[in-house]
């Protein structure tokens, strides 16, 4: 609560309970309705899109819960801990009058908050926020963790944080505003940015006819958030993966190619898929610090 702010006016949230709901309100009176999964509302009008339906998501949650993408959770987890050190408690949110306050970690895209829960384990004096656009998703990130909240936002319309609020942001496979990420990072904050590498799934592109990755992605991620970071260290992390057919439709439904290739035609290239098959994840973690 301490760090979020009204996506509407940008001032501090308290709770409220009228006895027949719960919600989230500021000062102005702009009210945020807390759903009973556990995630809060905090759209400031409607979503351009309703990110992950509920069976990509039980999908994601049982490939994730299988340990494919573990050395990712690792990377992040090994990469907060080292960047993070014993500087959680030392910010606060501009605006506040509290004492110390734990490092907030936020999780922009995050999914069911299975990566930031890795986190929040590696870096125990910290709390954490998911941030989706996707219900279903937030139902889990939700329940994720002990010390995790959820939020629903849209991150092209802005993040409802305090300025200067967070000690570390993830982006793990999802877009990036360069500008709010730098809004609401600490000036000793960091943002862990985790994007696929050249070869990321190459035993599946030329026998699904997915996109390929753009060899030159991670430098145009760079320059994408040159005006407001700085890169400070870059890292691959590659991990075989043998998945069964099924498995590799979640795979693929996990990113870009699931919006360009057409259904039918993949369903029937994955069934001629030998099983299980082996698929290699190559991923390179970008950290940043803001300018």
């Amino acid at each position: 609560m301490r760090f979020l702010r009204c996506p509407l006016c940008g001032r501090p949230l308290t709770a409220v309970d009228t006895g027949t709901a719960r919600a989230l309100r500021c000062p102005r009176g702009h009210s945020f309705d807390l759903a009973r999964q556990g995630y809060v509302n905090l759209l400031a009008g409607r979503a351009p899109h309703t990110g992950d339906s509920p069976e990509m998501v039980d999908a994601r949650v049982e490939f994730l819960g299988a340990g494919h993408y573990d050395m990712i959770s690792a990377a992040l987890a090994e990469a907060a801990a080292t960047t993070m050190g014993s500087t959680t408690r030392t910010g606060a949110p501009t605006g506040s009058t509290d004492g110390a306050y734990p490092g907030l970690v936020v999780d922009a895209g995050a999914g069911t908050g299975w990566h930031l829960a890795a986190v929040l384990d590696a870096v125990p004096d910290t709390v954490g926020l998911a941030l989706d656009v996707s219900k279903p998703a937030l139902r889990r990130a939700a329940r994720a963790h002990p010390r995790a909240a959820a939020a629903l936002c849209d991150t092209w319309a802005g993040l409802p944080l305090a300025d200067a609020s967070t000690a570390l942001l993830l982006n793990v496979f999802a877009p990036r505003n360069g500008p709010e990420f730098r809004r609401v990072l600490r000036p000793d904050g960091a943002l862990l940015v985790v994007t696929p590498a050249n070869d990321h799934l190459a035993e599946l592109v030329d026998r699904l006819d997915l996109l390929r990755v753009d060899p030159t992605k991670s430098d145009r991620v760079a320059g994408s958030l040159a005006g407001e970071f700085d890169l400070v260290h870059r890292s691959r992390h590659t991990h075989p993966m043998r998945l069964h057919r099924r498995e590799v439709a979640t795979l693929v439904g996990m990113g870009p190619s699931a919006w360009h290739v057409d259904g039918a035609r993949l369903a029937a290239r994955i069934e001629a898929l030998p099983e299980p098959v082996t698929v290699t994840a190559s991923v390179e973690l970008g950290h940043y610090r803001p300018r």
